[in-house]
């Protein structure tokens, strides 16, 4: 008998994974990307399709476990300084939205017909995005880290935190005991404690854990305690009455400092793809057939209204914030649909006895059809926005097992000149562009050049970046730049790394992270030019070159202070006159320390020109 029910369960997890593996591909090879595929797979095998699965709540509710891992995975990629910085974005942006939305959509469900407190819990809940579909769709656009991509993740942080409020308010406008205000303070008292618990240990304990770990060098070990980090900052914030994906996004936050953030990511990534394609297939079998086929025009229109309603809100409230209109227009059909947070918020208002069951039921059939219809707007975006051009691959290898002794990250002027020194003594270089243009451009010049995007893990290792002597980063882009130095220290920690730095600060940023060569890409330039012009005016070539020692000495002094944090140091760095071998007057001086001033403030201000091959 045991055998038999462990048999059905086989049958059940085979095909659970045989629906995915056969819808995604169909779906994304149709141009309707993934998460499509993944909601008509849990429909089709769902307790409204064929029947395998009948409690889709269950699977749903295990599935969580996937959103869960991608809010860690997010939250890895967001250091304390960077999510300061967001900080205006998320309580700003992310609550003028909020708020707009609600108050559209609660005005909305008035003028249809439902009672206030009704009206506001369904717009409430239809309000909170769901964080899982946005997130996947800008991951396979390529736009998560990008301008606009962080402004749509800081407002899904401030929906996701929205859940607390929403769901207090849902408990004051319950019917409640006398005594019940008492337990709410102690509600709220335990969810800081376990907010400043997770805080505490993520900050303190967790980095000694893994150092421990690593050194047993027992890579299973390193998995599992990375699953732990994760389930168990969920769990805690669970207990204290908050969301899970909220304990998971903030145990991500306090660990993107550590020294084993890539490795992490890498142990989770694995559990985290499967399991949000299994939370999606659960929404899908969630869908209420029968429900929706009584109720279809009634509830397909109230759907759209809905989604109208609050893509009007979306759209304002981003052009008000001065963004552009394909910008906006983006944000809208991603952010048009409810999320999954929606379910907790519904359950909440009938377990409080504010909404019916059938009311429940009916909300909820709304916010997973919109969520369904979600990638379908996006798709319509290509009829209202002018796609970008693809590049055109013909011709262009991809890098795969490079072997060079030393290999060069972009391949722009500045690489191209410090390539030929290294030609000219016959060392072996591989190099990778990500840019189609300027790797035809380089061809017509006798150079292999491969594509690949530096700041991707699995591309560094193709492109043979364990194996190499010396590594050129010679990006133009300072964040970029910087990304992939950070990688290859972690990553290659052996392998010496050069990096070409835009400016002083960005040369700053590149030796804390340990980088062993940096260059500002005009500081040598700008030095022959200052140098020749000495020359010009008649002063003697020695004196020129020890005056140009002087400054590349003074130079480097200044920098190691600014790097150790000395700022009046820096500041004051440029008293004393050593170089000049004749006394100034007055004016000369007051002008001389005006000039110094604006030389030590503004450096090298101006983004250099577009990538000529062989400039």
């Amino acid at each position: 008998m045991a055998a038999a029910e462990s048999g059905t369960e086989l049958v059940k997890v085979v095909v659970l994974l045989a629906a995915g593996v056969i819808a995604v591909p169909l779906f994304k090879r149709l141009g309707l990307g993934s998460v499509l595929g993944y909601l008509a797979a849990g429909l089709a095998i769902g307790p409204f399709g064929l029947g395998f699965f009948s409690e889709a709540q269950t699977i749903l509710h295990v599935a969580e476990l996937g959103v869960v891992m991608f809010l860690f995975v997010i939250g890895l990629e967001m250091q304390p300084t960077r999510l300061w910085n967001l900080r205006r974005q998320i309580f700003g942006l992310g609550l003028a939205q909020v708020v707009v939305c609600i108050a559209l959509l609660t005005a909305t469900g008035v003028l249809a017909g439902l009672a206030a407190p009704v009206a506001f819990i369904a717009a409430s809940g239809f309000v909170l995005s769901s964080t899982a579909i946005v997130m996947q769709l800008l991951d396979e656009s390529g736009d998560t880290s990008t301008p606009r991509g962080q402004r749509i993740v800081s407002i899904l942080l401030l929906e996701d935190l929205a859940i607390v409020p929403l769901l207090a308010i849902v408990a004051f406008l319950s019917p409640a005991p006398a005594g019940e205000a008492v337990s709410r303070w102690v509600t709220v008292g335990v969810a800081l404690a376990a907010v400043v618990g997770l805080v505490a240990v993520s900050r303190w304990l967790l980095n000694p854990l893994f150092s421990v770990l690593a050194r047993a060098k027992a890579r299973e070990v390193m998995t599992a305690a990375a699953l732990l980090v994760v389930l168990g900052a969920a769990l805690a914030m669970q207990w204290g009455g908050l969301s899970m994906a909220m304990g998971a996004f903030a145990a991500g936050v306090m660990l993107s400092e550590s020294t084993f953030r890539h490795q992490l990511e890498a142990d989770v990534e694995p559990f985290r793809g499967i399991l949000l394609g299994l939370f999606f297939m659960g929404v899908g079998m969630a869908l209420d057939i029968p429900l929706v086929l009584q109720n279809w025009p009634l509830l397909l229109g109230g759907v759209l209204v809905c989604m109208a309603v609050k893509g009007i809100g979306v759209y304002a409230v981003a052009r008000f914030t001065k963004a552009a209109h394909g910008e906006a227009l983006q944000r809208t059909m991603l952010m048009a649909q409810g999320g999954e947070f929606a379910f907790v918020l519904y359950s909440a208002a009938a377990t409080a006895g504010i909404v019916e069951a059938r009311m429940n039921a009916v909300l909820t059939a709304a916010v997973i059809l919109s969520m369904a219809l979600t990638p379908l707007a996006v798709l319509s975006l290509r009829w209202l926005m002018p796609p970008e051009p693809a590049q055109n691959m013909d011709g262009i290898e991809a890098a795969d097992d490079l072997k060079g002794t030393v290999l060069i990250i972009g391949f722009g002027r500045f690489a191209q000149i410090a390539s030929q020194l290294l030609l000219a003594r016959g060392v072996d270089i591989a190099i990778i562009e990500n840019d189609t243009d300027m790797i035809r451009a380089a061809s017509h010049f006798g150079f292999k050049v491969y594509y690949g995007d530096g700041t991707r893990l699995d591309v560094l290792h193709a492109s043979g970046a364990h194996h190499a002597k010396s590594i050129l980063v010679c990006t133009d882009d300072a964040k970029t730049t910087t990304h992939i130095v950070e990688l290859l220290k972690h990553e290659c920690p052996l392998v010496p790394v050069l990096a070409r730095a835009f400016d002083r600060q960005h040369a700053i940023e590149l030796l804390r992270l340990g980088v062993d060569y940096q260059m500002r890409e005009t500081f040598e330039s700008a030095m022959g030019f200052g140098m020749q012009a000495l020359a010009t005016l008649g002063v003697d070539p020695e004196e020129v070159a020890q005056v140009a020692a002087n400054i590349r000495e003074r130079d480097a002094e200044r920098l190691q202070l600014e790097l150790a944090g000395d700022k009046d140091g820096a500041r004051n760095f440029f008293q004393g006159n050593k170089w000049i071998p004749t006394p100034l007057t007055q004016p000369q001086r007051e002008g001389r320390a005006l000039n110094e001033e604006a030389a030590d403030a503004i450096e090298e201000p101006l983004q250099p020109a577009a990538a000529t091959p062989l400039a």
